[in-house]
């Protein structure tokens, strides 16, 4: 599974710059509401030191990372719901992606003016948050009528809870809360899939800092993202956009040198997709062969039967067995023959939940 991120906010904030350090993909990036009309799409490689190790040891003739695809969507202004800009649009983008990282600006430029004439963080995450509230709401409006005459009648179980879940999430939409708030069943979450629910998708803020700000923990306008994201079991990221799109210029040594000047240990693409993959539970395994060796993303608690399915549906239809070897095995023994000599690779079945960092051989048979 490919994951697929949304980079939201209002405009000027630093969207498109931030794009462009993530990807190196020079998106327009300019200081004016709706510079960004067509979403930017940019895919990058998940830098993974196992599956470096793992060439080493295998010596693949390629290897082949995972991949994160990041979505520059247009400014969102208020009103945005109600078609207010290229609002509906760009609503419509965002339901299509996995996670939301909505960029918050936190920084003060004269030469960049703010959509409503100051940088008020938690203000503006208001606005935006409206506004996704207030297209899902439009959603369970429109479908809450068509469904009512059955539900009543309980001549149909499904339509009957989809009509109750339907009216909590609309009474949770009017206190002003995300859907992600709420405690929601494996069934429930089923129910509500098919309509793509804005506030329902988990949610990174990131903070777009000024260089001071970066190694201030104390910064008024940061404690209160990392409270609101608290509260929306969210996840929260601090970031300097600009500092990360010149970094994309610098060799490995000096770019070293730039982070640690800042008290930094990785870049912002690197934090951003560790914090992504938590906010999802995503997790590692890797294949190989003399083709490539290869990194996959799967959900915490698949199965080994569900992650074959990743690869192909021959290697889930067909499946007999899956030979595993946990990194940390490969890495001590160093080669895939003397950790078979020591008996250290396990064969497990259809409902083995993979782990994170498992060296995985699908046997099958179609």
């Amino acid at each position: 599974m490919s994951l697929k991120a949304g980079i939201v906010g209002l405009p000027n904030v630093g969207k498109s710059t931030l794009f462009n350090a993530l990807t190196d993909a020079g998106a327009h990036a300019a200081n004016y509401p709706f510079a960004t009309i067509d979403p930017n799409v940019g895919v990058v490689n998940v830098p993974d030191a196992r599956l470096e190790e793992l060439s080493a040891i295998v010596k693949p003739k390629q290897t082949i990372p995972t991949a994160y695809e990041f979505i520059d969507i247009a400014g969102l202004v208020k009103n945005a719901s109600k078609g207010e800009g290229l609002g509906n649009r760009f609503l419509a983008q965002i339901r299509e992606v996995d996670a939301i990282l909505h960029v918050v600006r936190c920084f003060e430029d004269g030469d960049i003016p703010h959509v409503d004439g100051d940088v008020d963080a938690a203000r503006d995450v208001d606005t935006l948050n409206t506004e996704l509230i207030m297209a899902d709401l439009e959603v369970i409006e429109n479908r809450l009528p068509k469904i009512r005459k059955k539900a009543r009648l309980e001549v149909d179980k499904d339509i009957k809870r989809e009509y109750d879940l339907f009216n909590v999430l609309k009474e949770t939409l009017l206190e002003g809360k995300p859907l992600r708030s709420l405690s929601l069943t494996k069934d429930e979450k089923k129910l509500m899939k098919p309509y793509g629910f804005l506030t329902m998708k988990p949610i990174l803020y990131v903070a777009n800092v000024g260089e001071e700000a970066l190694m201030d923990k104390d910064h008024p306008q940061l404690q209160a993202l990392q409270r609101l994201a608290e509260n929306e079991d969210g996840a929260f990221l601090s970031i300097n956009a600009q500092m990360e799109e010149e970094l994309i210029a610098l060799d490995a040594e000096e770019r070293q040198e730039y982070l640690e000047t800042f008290n930094l240990t990785s870049t912002g693409l690197e934090r951003m997709i560790v914090k992504t993959y938590e906010l999802l539970n995503l997790e590692t395994f890797f294949t190989h062969n003399e083709k490539e060796a290869r990194a996959w993303t799967f959900q915490k608690g698949m199965t080994a039967y569900e992650c074959a399915g990743l690869i192909h549906t021959d290697f889930q239809r067909g499946f007999i067995k899956a030979e595993v070897i946990p990194f940390d095995v490969l890495k001590s023994y160093g080669s895939l023959s003397l950790v078979k000599e020591k008996g250290k690779m396990r064969l497990e079945g259809k409902e083995y939940k993979v782990q994170d960092g498992d060296i995985i051989l699908f046997k099958f048979n179609v």
